[in-house]
């Protein structure tokens, strides 16, 4: 295996959980569907790929090789795993909170006041 692919195994196996959670981010709720929100889901996923691939990265250089070959895969995927998902529940926790907060302000008939 080609040492740049054995580097990058960990993000390259969780490319597919990553994107369907993407999808699943990027989808739900469906409405409201503006601007801000474009802006704050692609900004949300993009800094969670990059905490991904950084806590990948930065697992590889550090794990202790004393425990076998395969522990800086397994570290480099349980880091990047958790950095994703630590992200990712933020933005869901602020997308929440923020959404709920708009449509308390919006009337039924959907005009602002």
């Amino acid at each position: 295996m080609s040492p740049q692919v054995e580097f990058n195994l960990a993000l390259i196996l969780f490319i597919p959980w990553f994107a369907i959670l993407g999808v699943l981010f990027w989808c739900f709720p469906r409405a409201p569907r503006n601007t801000a929100r474009k802006l704050f889901d692609s900004v949300s996923l993009a800094l969670s790929v990059v905490a991904a691939g950084w806590g990948m990265q930065w697992s590889m250089r550090n794990a202790d090789p004393g425990y076998g070959h395969l522990w800086p895969q397994i570290l480099a995927t349980s880091v990047s795993y958790g950095l994703f998902l630590a992200v990712m529940t933020v933005a869901v926790i602020v997308r929440f909170r923020v959404l709920r907060a708009t449509s308390a302000a919006m009337p039924i008939d959907g005009k602002a006041r």
